[in-house]
């Protein structure tokens, strides 16, 4: 089975926040295939999941546990489940990449990602898949916090749609071709085994 977890924060405050493309993401897929998330068992708090079941079996979730401490949820989903890292995708914004771009791969660091960092240290390995959405830096003199916890400018609301239905689209191709597959497609630059 494979398990692609969304990044964010919760609450009302963080719902249309550059940081929570990833909880976006989640929200897609559950869409796509009429999976209602619930909240995860008891031994996997603060986690919100939709199992998909057939042939090809697929766990979405979304870490409730603020950015910071998303580890936390992700690990507890992997020993729950008993994911291994080389079936796990995790959805993440960044600010490195400008608005609506897409990048994959097959595993690496933090890049200065929080909650990359977070799940990094609670499993012990960065060697799993993550996806990467582009929301830009916006104005350098601004505090980087502040740009990725504000709300879409219009001209990025009228493009976030199309965005999100990319990326849920790679996503989806990792869970049934791999994330070699999802670097090739979706990555802007020549694809290869790289990592960040």
């Amino acid at each position: 089975m494979k398990l692609i977890v969304g990044l964010g924060n919760p609450g009302r405050e963080y719902r249309d926040t550059r940081h929570n493309v990833g909880f976006l993401v989640v929200d897609e897929i559950a869409r796509r295939h009429q999976l209602p998330l619930a909240m995860a068992p008891a031994q996997v708090p603060d986690t919100v999941v939709a199992k998909k079941h057939g042939a090809e079996p697929l766990l979405v979730a979304k870490a409730l546990t603020y950015m910071n401490r998303s580890g936390d949820a992700v690990a507890a989903l992997t020993r729950y489940y008993d994911i291994g890292a080389a079936d796990l995708l995790v959805v993440v914004d960044e600010a490195a990449l400008p608005f609506g771009r897409l990048r994959a791969r097959a595993r690496g660091s933090a890049g200065g990602h929080n909650g990359l960092k977070s799940i990094i240290e609670r499993l012990g390995t960065g060697e799993f898949a993550r996806l990467r959405l582009g929301v830009g830096r916006g104005d350098p003199r601004r505090d980087l916090a502040d740009h990725v916890l504000a709300k879409f400018e219009p001209g990025e609301r009228a493009e976030l749609e199309g965005f999100i239905t990319r990326a849920a689209d790679a996503a989806e191709m990792f869970a049934v071709e791999g994330i070699e597959q999802v670097m090739n497609a979706y990555n802007p630059e020549a694809p290869g085994p790289e990592v960040d």
